[in-house]
């Protein structure tokens, strides 16, 4: 089998630099203990589970003001995805330690939404519905951003405020919300655009339309709760017409969809970690091309 290996693909800076602080973090006898991780540091079991071998507890679940009412004691990591203002007053009030492994880029954006408000801004939010970004994002001014997924939850609005911004979630793919912010200029000439995907998942998406072009399929190595992973398997569909798959692991591979296949591409979401892709890089490479059985695996 011929294996495409999509380039850039995998880990962004974002995610080094929050992998990094955690471990450096843990490793620090001047820690206070136990770290509480609010959230999932990045969305990928398997970086998650390297935490667990540092003794890093990773507390799994939506709202972050919920989970920090689970810690009473120690240190607690706010992760890549970012955490809203309540979370940080609250974990002050309770006398945690703090360690903030927010991405920069995400960073940047709480800052914009921060500043709009207080200049008299209505915020239309494109991001996706239950996901820690957005959560964190809007949270910096929740009287001014109302949160938007589709065009048309774009068509449904009623505003009549002079002074509309649209911004978005970072890992979100530039296609759909080149589709939603055109609905929202149609609907309100006057809204100013502020398009906060970042660079990293631009040019992963990207460089997956263009490379899929020769290839039979596409694997996509990533968690299944990733935005980005699931992103990188939509624009493969939808912009460059191929099948596109994601797997958490060779184990996820069905034979079925190489049966015939002679190229395959594979990349990987930013929160990937390196030796999961490589793995499944070695096993395609390994399987025999237009084969119509699974062969046996090394």
């Amino acid at each position: 089998m011929q294996v495409v290996r999509i380039t850039p693909r995998g880990y962004c800076y974002g995610v080094v630099d929050a992998m990094k602080l955690v471990r450096q973090v843990a490793e620090d006898p001047k820690t206070r203990k136990p770290i509480f991780v609010l959230g999932l540091i990045v969305h990928n079991r398997h970086a998650v589970e390297e935490l667990d071998r540092y003794g890093v507890v990773s507390l799994d679940g939506e709202n972050r003001l919920e989970l920090i009412e689970q810690v009473h004691e120690g240190t607690v990591v706010f992760t890549a995805h970012g955490v809203s203002e309540a979370v940080r007053r609250r974990a002050a009030e309770k006398g945690l330690d703090v360690v903030d492994a927010t991405c920069p880029d995400v960073t940047k954006t709480h800052d914009l939404i921060r500043n709009l408000a207080q200049d008299g801004y209505t915020i239309l939010y494109i991001g996706r519905r239950g996901h820690p970004e957005p959560e964190g994002a809007m949270g910096e001014a929740p009287d001014h951003v109302h949160l938007i997924e589709t065009v048309e939850d774009a068509q449904d609005l009623d505003l009549n405020g002079k002074k509309l911004a649209v911004v978005t979630q970072t890992t979100l793919s530039r296609w759909d919300t080149d589709a939603t912010i055109q609905e929202l200029r149609r609907r309100y000439p006057h809204i100013e655009v502020f398009n906060e995907i970042c660079l990293a998942t631009q040019l992963r998406q990207e460089a997956a339309v263009h490379q899929a072009e020769n290839c039979d399929l596409v694997i996509v190595v990533g968690d299944t709760r990733s935005n980005n992973s699931n992103r990188l398997v939509q624009v493969v569909r939808e912009q460059a017409g191929r099948p596109a798959y994601l797997v958490d692991g060779v184990h996820e591979i069905d034979p079925a969809w190489l049966e015939g296949k002679r190229t395959v591409g594979v990349t990987a979401g930013s929160s990937t970690p390196s030796p999961i892709t490589r793995e499944v890089i070695q096993y395609l490479e390994q399987y025999p091309a237009g084969a119509s059985a699974d062969p046996v695996r090394a």
